[in-house]
């Protein structure tokens, strides 16, 4: 009773639809009647006989199409019922005389078992394990004032400061608290701090955490990003710092960065919008030219980039960036509901992709790059 409230509890109204339209043909009154709740689904359903204790097929197979956290909370519910080892028993070894809490037993164990057959089906898909709490540390680095660069006596880069990269880095922090990451921020760092701090990351124990985020905002070009003092720190010495050669604890857990660094040339004058190449004098920013050694060979990371090479992307000094902001919020909006950071990052290339810049009409595409090996997902519970 206490699973079937919780899986209640955190069904949307969409999927609440979803399950009335799937069960349409036997429970045709739930689908008819709106006021119908979860709650009552499952009431009818154990009337019809197609739900109990040890009878899940059916709510396991719909909670396959509908939504895999709920998949994920009734497996955690046989395991802790059945216990692993009997979980495990295939439905060869019971004999045809297993009944109704065989064929559950069976239907998880096609689901975990490490064989062809599960590997030849995309909705089976191992997900990383994102259960310890803090979930790992989101990182933020996050440079805004560049004066230093401006004053620097051997080469001064005329780097202007970058209003709005504040209101990123909030919602950053706001998004992936919710999400369970310990956020630090660390603000306005020198080319060496910023080696300095993600070198202390890298020494960082994370055997007790399943996964490490950052995100790093700040003037760039090519392959690279700025430190406030106009020196130049390399996209790819960033991310190899956290290979599991070089950080042993994080080997085989998911490393995703988001870069929102210019990596190219401005195109074209605008009016509200600034640039983050910050070397000329332009506020359209490109954020671009980016390529694929920036991301370590080795699996597990996912590096994201605010568009394609050679195109423009957009920094509001009030609303902070395109990309930034449609991340955030897609993130706030899709994790709830268990969609895996691929396919929330294809949503966040179509919002950007739709936005226009309306003094000069230039676009945006953002590029995630990635060498994960399974899915990634963030489980707000």
């Amino acid at each position: 009773r206490y699973l079937l409230f919780q899986l209640s509890e955190d069904i949307s109204e969409d999927e609440l639809k979803s399950f009335k339209f799937l069960l349409g043909t036997e429970l045709p009154k739930c689908r008819l009647n709106p006021k119908t709740t979860m709650l009552d689904i499952f009431t009818e359903m154990e009337k019809k006989g197609i739900l109990g204790e040890d009878n899940l097929s059916i709510l396991k197979n719909l909670c396959a199409e509908i939504n895999l956290i709920l998949l994920k909370r009734i497996e955690e519910y046989e395991l802790n019922l059945f216990g692993e080892e009997e979980m495990l028993i295939t439905e060869e070894q019971r004999g045809s005389t297993g009944g109704p809490e065989a064929h559950a037993r069976w239907q998880l164990s096609s689901v975990t078992a490490d064989s062809p057959a599960s590997w030849n089906e995309p909705s089976q898909l191992e997900a990383y394990k994102m259960t310890s709490r803090p979930r790992g540390v989101c990182l933020i680095l996050n440079n805004h004032n560049f004066a230093k660069a401006r004053e620097a006596v051997l080469e001064p880069k005329n780097l202007k400061d970058r209003p709005g990269t504040d209101v990123d880095a909030e919602a950053l922090t706001r998004v992936f608290r919710k999400l369970h990451f310990k956020v630090e921020e660390h603000k306005d760092l020198t080319a060496e701090k910023i080696r300095e701090t993600v070198n202390t990351y890298r020494c960082k124990d994370h055997k007790d955490e399943d996964c490490f985020v950052c995100c790093i905002l700040s003037h760039g070009k090519k392959g690279i990003i700025y430190g406030v003092d106009g020196q130049e720190v390399p996209i790819q010495e960033l991310t190899t710092s956290f290979t599991g050669q070089n950080c042993h604890s994080l080997a085989g857990k998911p490393k995703v960065f988001f870069v929102q660094a210019c990596q190219g040339e401005a195109c074209q004058r605008g009016v509200t919008i600034e640039t983050d190449a910050g070397e000329q004098d332009s506020f359209v920013e490109t954020d671009a030219r980016f390529q694929l050694d920036c991301i370590p060979a080795e699996a597990d990371f996912l590096l994201g980039m605010a568009t394609l090479q050679d195109y423009v992307s957009y920094r509001s000094p009030r609303e902070g960036t395109w990309y930034i902001q449609a991340l955030c919020q897609h993130l706030e909006y899709s994790c709830p509901r268990g969609e895996d950071i691929l396919t929330i990052l294809t949503a966040v290339n179509r919002e950007v992709s739709r936005k226009s810049c309306k003094q000069n009409a230039e676009k945006q595409m953002p590029q995630p790059s990635f060498t994960l090996r399974k899915k990634l997902i963030f489980p707000v519970n």
